[in-house]
């Protein structure tokens, strides 16, 4: 994480070791890259807020350990994380003098992100019990307190934060604020997003400014030069970029942008430019500066990311749309080398998530693009139901009870692709990471004959005790919890550690040496992931192994069951370069060699 403050003097960033969730935040002055004592540990799921004046941040931590012998320890650790707290840090101090700005010990669930509004007068409390998109919303008036935030030192007393939402209804997010007047980003009746706007000192003063879309989903607003706002909507997984009025939510200009992914918009109300960060499956990056100052937005490449050897226009990407087993159309983006033969001859990489509302949006990846060009592959994303793609209706229709629709979507996908000419099932790969590594175990389980190999990484594995480590209470609302007996049901139906079966017992039809066993899977993890942790991979290795290699005589499990597991390494981030380099040669190298793909020069 990052935060520069509003005079860009100074730098506070976190920093995780080997991976880990656990964050120290540092601080650096900017002009001579100074690194400042000051060290902030046991930080976890926060924000760096910066108060206007420079003085300090706001930050989010848990209480440490018992066992703390004062810096966060090397190993890892499963227990469950309650009792997040806000601090206020002043610069130049130790962390045991930061001002403890709220807690709540009668929800020891809850988890606090701070922010504070660009005009400086308000800090900012969102209030999340899980990954729902649901939240409180709290404020407090920084500019009423009589001695300021240095006046609350010593004093033990929490910041007077008044409760303007304290329901658990909706998402609210402040975009911007004049005075006591606050546009809000929200999902309050509104599965796909609007802006609202409300007065602090009214809380029942709700109105909206630029009402629920018929179709594309508002992911992002900014408030920029004054009284404009930019809007990033996504339709039909394309983002479209639009200049509106922040008054009254009028279109003011479209602003054109190719086929791609909005990974970030970064402007102020005080400022004439804002820039936006964009990529796409054929595109590394670019940052593109968009003045505003002639009211026109006039967009122009500020930095560009370049792949030495890579030529974009060898390569093609495209939409496709396939019905899943109960009709509905799933979009899915299939890249590969310009005018292949649709002759099932081609191997084939297919990425899916499907969970807590996350939109899978075009992205450049240089391991594919090494897959496409040197081993002849065709990439695909398939944006199956319980992502974000087109809001809280189609994360909702992949959950829960309805968890099972993200495996058909997925499997569906798979079918089309070899339908449709593009592979064939022995050279059909499929990967997902976390949600998505829950995914490929449920998917060959499921439908193990149709896949050629299977990468698994960092997946949620036993869906009975996710809910004991960690963090993983917060996924129940996507999954269920099995101490409920209702949700119980749901959860062991598809549970890849409980649903290992061997395929040569079920009587399958068809190729019979490819429907009698497993693909070839690889599954990965690694020692310092305390979001998903290690245990639901090598507890799905072993009983993989058990059931179907090790407990059976002569089996017909000749496809290796593998499991890569990293050392010094998280839930994926902070891994350096070389980390990332070998892991994709390790599991993509798996992925050609088990199913027979050879190098092309």
């Amino acid at each position: 994480m990052i935060g520069v403050s509003d005079d860009g003097e100074h730098l506070a960033y976190g920093t995780s070791a080997s991976g880990s969730d656990w964050v120290t935040i540092s601080v650096m002055r900017v002009r001579d890259r100074h690194r400042l004592p000051d060290a902030l540990s046991w930080v976890k799921f926060s924000r760096i807020a910066w108060t206007s004046d420079g003085k300090g941040f706001f930050y989010s931590r848990f209480p440490a350990p018992k066992d703390d012998d004062g810096a966060p320890e090397s190993g890892i650790r499963t227990d469950v994380n309650l009792n997040h707290e806000v601090y206020y840090h002043f610069l130049g101090t130790e962390q045991s003098d930061d001002v403890m700005c709220w807690r709540d010990p009668e929800h020891p669930k809850y988890i606090y992100t701070p922010e504070v509004t660009e005009d400086g007068k308000y800090v900012l409390l969102s209030v999340s019990e899980s990954s729902e998109p649901v939240n409180k919303l709290y404020y407090c008036d920084l500019s009423a307190l009589s001695h300021g935030l240095s006046g609350t030192k010593g004093t033990h007393e929490m910041l007077p934060f008044v409760k303007l939402v304290d329901e658990f209804e909706a998402c609210y997010g402040v975009v911007a604020n004049d005075g006591t007047r606050f546009t809000v980003l929200t999902n309050k009746d509104a599965p796909r997003y609007k802006l609202s706007r409300v007065d602090v000192d009214d809380p029942q003063s709700w109105t909206d400014v630029l009402p629920e879309d018929d179709k594309a989903v508002l992911e992002y607003a900014c408030a920029v030069h004054g009284d404009k706002l930019l809007v990033n909507y996504l339709s039909d997984v394309k983002y479209v970029l639009q200049m509106r009025s922040l008054a009254a939510g009028e279109l003011l200009h479209g602003i054109p942008i190719d086929i791609g992914s909005v990974n970030g918009i970064t402007g102020r109300r005080c400022d004439s430019e804002v820039f936006v960060e964009f990529s796409s499956f054929l595109t590394p990056g670019i940052v593109y500066r968009c003045d505003l100052s002639s009211g026109v937005p006039e967009m122009s490449i500020y930095r560009e990311i370049t792949v030495p050897g890579f030529d974009r226009t060898d390569f093609e990407a495209k939409q496709v749309f396939y019905p899943s087993k109960d009709g509905t159309k799933i979009p899915m983006f299939v890249v590969s080398r310009k005018n292949i033969d649709l002759d099932g001859s081609h191997p084939a990489l297919l990425f899916g998530y499907g969970g807590f509302g996350m939109s899978m949006t075009p992205q450049f990846s240089a391991a594919r693009v090494v897959l496409m060009r040197n081993l002849g592959f065709v990439t695909c994303v398939a944006n199956i139901r319980g992502g974000g793609e087109y809001g809280e209706e189609w994360h909702k229709a992949g959950s829960l009870a309805n968890k099972q629709n993200c495996f058909d979507d997925f499997i569906a996908a798979g079918e089309f692709l070899v339908s449709a000419g593009y592979t064939s099932p022995s050279r059909l790969c499929i990967e997902g990471g976390s949600n998505g590594g829950l995914l490929v175990a449920a998917c060959i389980n499921q439908r193990p004959g149709l896949f050629g190999c299977a990468l698994a990484h960092v997946g949620v594995m036993d869906m009975l005790r996710f809910h004991k480590f960690t963090i993983g209470r917060a996924w129940a609302c996507d999954f269920g919890c099995s101490e409920e007996e209702e949700e119980f049901r749901w959860l062991i139906k598809y549970s890849p550690l409980h649903n290992v079966r061997r395929p040569w017992e079920k009587g399958a039809g068809g190729d019979q040496h490819r429907r009698q066993q497993y693909p070839p899977t690889m599954l990965l993890t690694a020692d310092h992931d305390d979001r998903v942790v290690p245990s639901h991979t090598l507890k799905f290795l072993a009983t993989m192994q058990h059931v179907l290699c090790t407990s059976v005589e002569q089996s017909p499990q000749t496809n290796p069951i593998v499991a890569r597991i990293d050392r010094k390494s998280g839930h994926g981030c902070g891994r350096s370069t070389q980390k990332i380099i070998d892991e994709a040669a390790d599991r993509y190298a798996f992925a050609a060699k088990t199913m027979g793909v050879s190098w092309i020069d």
